[in-house]
């Protein structure tokens, strides 16, 4: 793969700053990519993807990225959509019947994208069993009472996220919404191998290593301090390197998580603003409703402002995307026609949040040469 010299000083820059990241310990692998108008710019990885077998982290080493994965459950809904097969105000319960259960005949696709649906609660004692079977955690959603009326709220649906909205693909498709990703974004975009919701059994040995750097001690602290924050988030399924190292969730549709290499997603998320190589995800229309905000409120487990597009956390520097717990992203500039996206294997908290350090770097740099 051949590069625009344009951006070697960028690349050079990137490259520093993650080997610095490696070498000094704070990171046992990194990866980090980028694309403007449709081409890589930047594709950078150090360390190790393995630190008890020394296997090193290469470009296209996948890595579970937690909630980054919610970005490409979202961009399935969107590729359908455009393709004329799904519908943002479909309500959920004219393709799944039982989940019109206890009032929830209003909920809509639309409010399931934007964590409106008020249905962010699991039970208390849901285990990683649990996730592993579908059909499980779809009933549990039918028979769900919300918490409050569809629209009326604004709460980050950690994991149910995944399976409303992936149960609505199935039910559409037929099809398992891993297998939709598979065959709709990954395989024209050829990253069949880089990007996942649920892992075929056969790349789980491919996978990064997951280690935790802080994480869990934030789940915690967030657990004795924000009230409504088990309720999103049980104690025995916490979105943390334990739950993301267990081969049962790894190989199972949870698509509010992803395993993905940097590369792939930001492929990804350019096939969204555009084509790449020829296949573009969505129109120009289409992308403009998606990535633009719609809904901007306190949100209920974390008590602080957020704003939310289609399935997509929408900042205020132009992007949108999804990022994980413990340190991983991926984001959209559709000013500037770029994609950034950074993951690790070494989970952590509190500790400046280098891989939006790196997207900062890359979207700076960027913006300055195109004169934004």
């Amino acid at each position: 793969m051949i590069m625009d010299g344009r951006w070697d000083g960028l690349r050079a820059e990137v490259h520093a700053a993650v080997g610095e990241l490696v070498t000094s310990g704070r990171e046992a692998g990194v990866q980090v990519a980028a694309y403007l108008a449709g081409a890589p710019i930047v594709e950078e990885q150090a360390g190790l993807a393995d630190t008890t077998t020394g296997r090193p982290m290469t470009a296209g080493t996948p890595v579970h990225a937690v909630s980054t994965g919610k970005g490409l459950t979202a961009t399935v809904v969107h590729t359908l959509a455009e393709q004329g097969r799904l519908d943002y105000d479909l309500r959920v319960a004219e393709v799944w019947p039982e989940f019109a259960r206890h009032g929830k005949d209003g909920i809509t696709l639309r409010h399931a994208l934007t964590h409106t649906a008020g249905l962010p609660a699991l039970p208390a004692d849901v285990t990683p069993a649990d996730f592993a079977d579908w059909d499980r955690m779809c009933g549990l959603l039918a028979d769900a009472r919300p918490l409050w009326a569809p629209g009326e709220r604004l709460a980050y649906h950690a994991w149910t996220f995944g399976w409303l909205v992936g149960e609505v693909v199935r039910r559409v498709t037929g099809k398992p919404v891993s297998q939709v990703l598979a065959e709709e974004v990954a395989g024209p975009l050829g990253v069949t191998g880089e990007l996942f919701l649920g892992v075929p059994e056969v790349d789980l040995p491919r996978l990064a290593r997951l280690e935790d750097a802080g994480l869990a001690a934030l789940m915690t602290y967030a657990s004795a301090n924000l009230p409504n924050f088990d309720a999103v988030a049980p104690a025995h399924v916490r979105p943390d390197a334990t739950t993301g190292s267990r081969p049962e969730v790894l190989r199972a549709d949870v698509p509010a998580v992803g395993t993905m290499s940097a590369r792939a997603v930001a492929r990804m998320y350019a096939a969204l603003l555009g084509p790449v190589d020829g296949v573009r995800l969505v129109g120009p229309d289409r992308l403009r409703e998606v990535s633009a905000p719609a809904v901007r409120a306190e949100e209920w487990v974390f008590g602080q402002e957020a704003t939310f597009g289609l399935g997509y956390a929408v900042d205020a520097d132009g992007s949108f995307g999804t990022a994980g717990s413990g340190g991983s992203l991926a984001f959209a500039y559709p000013e500037l026609g770029l994609t950034v996206a950074a993951v690790r294997n070494r989970l952590g908290a509190g500790d400046g949040d280098p891989m939006e350090g790196l997207r900062v770097l890359v979207r700076d740099r960027v913006a300055a040469e195109l004169g934004r």
